[in-house]
């Protein structure tokens, strides 16, 4: 077995295996040559037709299977981490996930009186193993949301990291990367629950916005990271 073979495998949350994700990934990447046009490819679709909501955060394993969050067509950023490394892994690019507590000078003051947090403890993204090195990418806000809210969007060119950027579009303070945390071939569940649960609590936030609203609705349009 290969060192990268683990990188490769179909887990129960990554499930690359997933017929959805296999054909997604070969309608995406499947023409194309090369690893960095194909992850690219894949980067760019998680990053802009998954769109991103803050009340999708979970305190239950299933609703952070890539398959799912593919079927929903929106997700946070770590579930949207787990969905571009199974789509990598479908098409034969090594994937894993990695993590780091950041703040976001962005945030909305009533995120931060309905929460009381001053930073996010478990922002998730995805490092991609392309031209023979890691490389990390952040999927999280698609181009449009990053317009409107007037901070640079990720753009990954298929050779280099493409993370959060720390100023805004006018140069004002936006993302600090405070500590960057070990990559792992899986979701490490046990331990982003325990990073989720004091903020949140044992429950779906979405499903209560659901019941609350009729539908799902970002706190001052803004969905945050």
């Amino acid at each position: 077995m290969g060192e990268m073979d683990i990188y490769l495998r179909s887990t129960e949350i990554i499930d690359s295996d997933n017929g959805r994700i296999r054909e997604t990934a070969l309608k995406l990447a499947g023409g194309l040559t090369g690893e960095g046009p194909r992850a690219r490819a894949l980067f760019c679709f998680v990053r802009d037709e998954i769109h991103y909501n803050v009340y999708m955060l979970s305190t239950f394993r299933e609703d952070f299977r890539a398959s799912t969050t593919l079927e929903r067509g929106k997700g946070y950023c770590v579930q949207k981490a787990v969905l571009l490394a199974a789509l990598a892994r479908a098409a034969g690019i090594p994937s894993r996930l990695a993590f780091a507590r950041i703040v976001n000078h962005k945030m909305p003051a009533e995120l931060k009186a309905q929460t009381g947090i001053e930073e996010f403890p478990s922002h998730g993204y995805t490092q991609l193993f392309v031209k023979g090195r890691w490389v990390s990418v952040t999927p999280a806000f698609d181009r449009g949301l990053c317009h409107r809210i007037g901070v640079p969007a990720c753009d990954f060119d298929g050779e280099h990291d493409a993370v959060l950027a720390p100023v805004d579009a006018s140069g004002n303070p936006y993302v600090e990367y405070i500590e960057k945390y070990g990559p792992h071939a899986d979701l490490p569940f046990e331990w982003l629950h325990s990073k989720i649960f004091p903020i949140w609590g044992n429950k779906r936030p979405w499903a209560e916005a659901d019941a609350s609203r009729g539908h799902i609705m970002p706190l001052s349009g803004y969905r945050f990271p």
